[in-house]
């Protein structure tokens, strides 16, 4: 999963401490996605009486570990509101209640690994210090319960192989090996080192002895390389009891991309007021949505609110995304979807917002593969222009 970049919000000091009490917990429950939230609500008796602190942290299995430590001061309300959308907003998972034995044992867990991925702990440390200093002795039930916690519930065949496999290419080998039998040995199917899951297809194949077994055609990315692989595993009780290899090849960013297209929606408006009107009234909105800076604009990208997408029989990496917002320099707005049902879900948005008195729709588009990001690095000030430069489009 992308590594996400947070805009920091203001949250105030922890106050003077006399005793700290725990009131509750939560984790987001996408730990086989690679990343998991944690947000945990102190009450502070200090000396201008009893508060409310609340830490929230980000935790990233396959490179960064325990990489993003906020925390907020006072009553709940809009400022925390937004710290939690902007931390866990694009995780896509639900939110689990956790015993603070649990929660302290989950970041001690998160934190050890920051040394072994040569990663430093999040800034200010001393916030969170009381946390890692007592270690916390849990049975192995205990460890087992917290760990499934953390874990989506998994709804079927195909749902448990895609994360399997995800879980897999990334060496993340606990992950792997809670979707596994006891008894699998976890293959290396990339020796070289770990590999980006791009899309993955199931379908079942009934066996001569009339078992039931499943291949995956796969594509992966590694060292800027994209392969397809032909995968055959069984499923037993809930897991994967086994897994092979059957043939596998390399093919060309060209055919990969062809692997990974789908249509693309494009609506576009003229902003109709200069950016320092405009944008105080475009923040509010994209809260929560990961913002890229390039060189003409800024691109927001809106996260699905689930990871619904991950149980189907198709999975695609980048099927996650709800919109994409992209504001250019030269006074464009450009939203994009990759359905019919989120473009006008995403213009009803814009529409119902204080931003409406300030667009004006220019023109739709659909295209038969994805177009905004070839534009946002083409060079072109103006979508127009860029679009008659290729090959003509018929607006719908």
């Amino acid at each position: 999963m992308e590594k996400r970049k947070f805009t920091v919000i203001k949250g105030g000091k922890e106050p003077v401490s006399t005793s700290r009490r725990f009131v509750s917990a939560y984790a987001t429950d996408t730990r086989l996605m690679g990343v998991v939230g944690i947000a945990i609500h102190w009450r502070i008796d200090g000396n201008k009486g009893p508060q409310d602190h609340y830490q929230l942290f980000y935790y990233d299995t396959d490179e960064y570990g325990l990489e993003t430590y906020r925390s907020h001061a006072g009553a709940p309300g809009k400022e925390l509101d937004e710290l939690e959308k902007t931390m866990f907003g694009g995780l896509g998972g639900a939110k689990v209640q956790l015993t603070e034995k649990e929660a302290r044992f989950l970041l001690q867990k998160f934190a050890a690994e920051n040394p072994k991925k040569k990663q430093i702990l999040p800034d200010p440390q001393g916030e969170y210090a009381f946390i890692l200093q007592e270690p916390v002795h849990m049975t192995e039930e205990e460890k087992r319960l917290a760990f499934e916690k953390v874990c989506t519930p998994i709804l079927s065949t195909q749902h448990l192989i895609h994360y399997f496999l995800m879980r897999l290419f990334g060496w993340d080998w606990e992950g792997a090996a809670f979707l596994a039998s006891p008894e699998m040995e976890l293959p290396k199917l990339v020796p070289g080192g770990k590999a980006t899951f791009c899309k993955n297809t199931v379908e079942p194949y009934i066996n001569a002895d009339g078992k039931t077994s499943y291949l995956c055609e796969t594509l992966i990315e590694t060292a800027n390389r994209y392969h397809i692989l032909v995968l055959e595993l069984t499923v037993k009780d809930g897991l994967v009891t086994s897994l092979e290899k059957r043939s596998g090849f390399q093919v060309t960013p060209a055919e990969a991309a062809m692997q990974l297209n789908r249509p693309e929606f494009i609506t576009v408006y003229e902003i109709l007021a200069a950016p320092e009107e405009f944008d105080p009234r475009l923040a509010p909105l994209m809260v929560g949505t990961l913002q890229t800076a390039h060189e003409a604009g800024r691109l927001h990208i809106e996260f699905n609110p689930t990871n619904d997408h991950v149980n189907r029989k198709t999975f695609r990496l980048n099927e996650d995304i709800h919109a994409l917002i992209y504001v250019s320099d030269f006074g464009q707005l450009i939203l994009g979807a990759y359905s019919l049902d989120e473009i006008r879900e995403a213009e009803r948005k814009l529409k119902n917002s204080s931003l409406s008195s300030l667009l004006l729709t220019t023109a739709r588009f659909e295209f038969k593969e994805p177009i905004l990001y070839e534009f946002i690095n083409s060079g072109f000030d103006d979508f127009g222009e860029f679009l008659r430069s290729l090959q003509p489009q018929s607006p719908i």
